[in-house]
C-alpha cells in the first residue's frame, strides 16, 4: 500500500470523491501544511496555524497509480483558485499536494504541467506542491462525514 495527501477544498467532498475510487482502500480528514501543532478544527478555521484541510489516501498502486489519482484530483476541484474553492474562503481551503517522496513530487509537478497544457482551465493553476509535514488527523465527527449525512452525493 502507498498513500497520498491532497487538499482541495473542504475535506467532507474531497474524501467522498477519492472514497468512490477504486484501488483506494482508506481516507482520513485532516490538517497538514502549518505550523501549530495539534490543530483542533477551531484553530484551523481562524486561518492562522497556515494548515489546509486534506484528505490522506491509501491507495494499492497495482490498481490505481499515483498518477491516476492526481488526475482525479485536478479534476474533482479548481486548482486555479488562491485560498478558495467555490463559498469556502481561507489558506485552509487551497489548492495543495503534499508529496511524500522525491518521486511523487517529480510525478505532481508533472502533471500540474499536463493540467495547464491541456486547456481545461481559464486561469494557470496555482495548486501548491510542497513536502508532507506533520499530518494530524482530524476530530472523529469529521471522518466520513458525508456517508454519515443525506449531504452525501454518492448515496
Amino acid at each position: 500500500m502507498d498513500e497520498a495527501v491532497f487538499g482541495a477544498g473542504c475535506f467532507w467532498g474531497v474524501q467522498a470523491s477519492f472514497d468512490q475510487l477504486k484501488g483506494v482502500v482508506g481516507t482520513e480528514v485532516g490538517y497538514s501544511g502549518g505550523h501549530t501543532r495539534d490543530p483542533t478544527y477551531k484553530d484551523v478555521c481562524t486561518d492562522r496555524t497556515g494548515h489546509a484541510e486534506v484528505v490522506k489516501v491509501r491507495f494499492d498502486p497495482s490498481v490505481i497509480s499515483y498518477r491516476q489519482l492526481l488526475d482525479h484530483f485536478f479534476s474533482i476541484h479548481d486548482p486555479t483558485t488562491i485560498n478558495r474553492q467555490g463559498p469556502d474562503t481561507g489558506r485552509q481551503y487551497r489548492s495543495v499536494i503534499l508529496y511524500r517522496s522525491g518521486e511523487q513530487e517529480k510525478e505532481a509537478r508533472e502533471a500540474s504541467d499536463r493540467w495547464e497544457r491541456s486547456g481545461t482551465y481559464q486561469m494557470p493553476i496555482v495548486t501548491e506542491i510542497s513536502p508532507l509535514g506533520e499530518f494530524y488527523k482530524a476530530e472523529e465527527y469529521h471522518q466520513k462525514y458525508f456517508e454519515r449525512t443525506e449531504l452525501c452525493p454518492h448515496r
